[in-house]
């Protein structure tokens, strides 16, 4: 009721307020989050920058921005606490947007020193490898859900193979090792997704991030318990200096700049 989803949103996601949001993250035992903007509320990000002032240096924003957006309406994101925009490329959720269009909005957010985060699903990545590549020129590019792959394909697939490849070919692109949920056929242990984070945290420990999805708007199957998911970061990253860089070292430095 404070703020209305778009009104051409392909999904409608249950209340999830900021109190809510930092309930759990202090419950759950973290000092700081990140909070992206969710695609049911367009370039609308009145509710990410509530939450971001509410918070302070406790939090940090990923935003979507319209080609329209004015450098004064990026200065007040950037003093909230914003530092990425994110680019999402999944047909059932968003509207398809030209490519001009983000390599002119990459091109305005890198004078503030903000990454990228892009959302695509496995099958779309060698459409999408070389408009990634350019974008990692010269910004970090951080992928969201491991590309989401095919778990039932196996880690050894050549599809998630082509993803090993194009962090291992980049270095300016990172990936996010979440949402199990929303990758498993094995349901609440998600031991068939642990293989593929787990091969990523070890490849690529300095460009790894962990994160829950809170409130995992649109999951069909179930609504995950979010302490399970904290409980699979000790398969995917098994030592205390590897879960160190996931967990604390990574995302200060790149949302904190620390």
């Amino acid at each position: 009721d404070r703020f209305p989803y778009h009104p051409k949103r392909k999904y409608t996601p249950c209340d999830a307020p900021k109190e809510k949001l930092f309930e759990l993250r202090d419950f759950l035992g973290f000092s700081r989050n990140v909070i992206v903007q969710a695609s049911c509320h367009g370039s609308d990000n009145a509710a990410l920058v509530d939450a971001l002032e509410a918070a302070g240096e406790l939090a940090r924003g990923v935003s979507v921005l319209s080609p329209d957006v004015t450098d004064g309406e990026l200065k007040q994101l950037n003093d909230a606490g914003v530092r990425g925009v994110r680019f999402n490329f999944v047909k059932r959720l968003v509207d398809s947007t030209p490519r001009e269009v983000f390599v002119g909005l990459a091109n305005r957010v890198k004078a503030l020193g903000w990454h990228i985060v892009v959302y695509f699903e496995s099958p779309d990545l060698e459409d999408l490898r070389p408009f990634l590549e350019s974008l990692a020129s010269d910004q970090v590019v951080v992928v969201d859900h491991m590309g989401r792959p095919d778990v039932g394909l196996g880690v050894g697939s050549d599809q998630f193979k082509a993803f090993m490849a194009l962090l291992d070919q980049n270095p300016n692109i990172w990936t996010k090792v979440s949402c199990p949920e929303r990758l498993t056929e094995q349901a609440p242990d998600y031991s068939d997704v642990v293989p593929f984070a787990k091969a990523l945290v070890e490849s690529f420990p300095d460009r790894v991030l962990w994160g829950t999805d809170w409130p995992h708007p649109n999951m069909k199957s179930h609504v995950p318990d979010d302490g399970a998911l904290v409980d699979v970061i000790p398969l995917i990253a098994v030592t205390e200096e590897s879960q160190n860089k996931l967990l604390v070292d990574n995302p200060k430095r790149l949302y904190w700049g620390s």
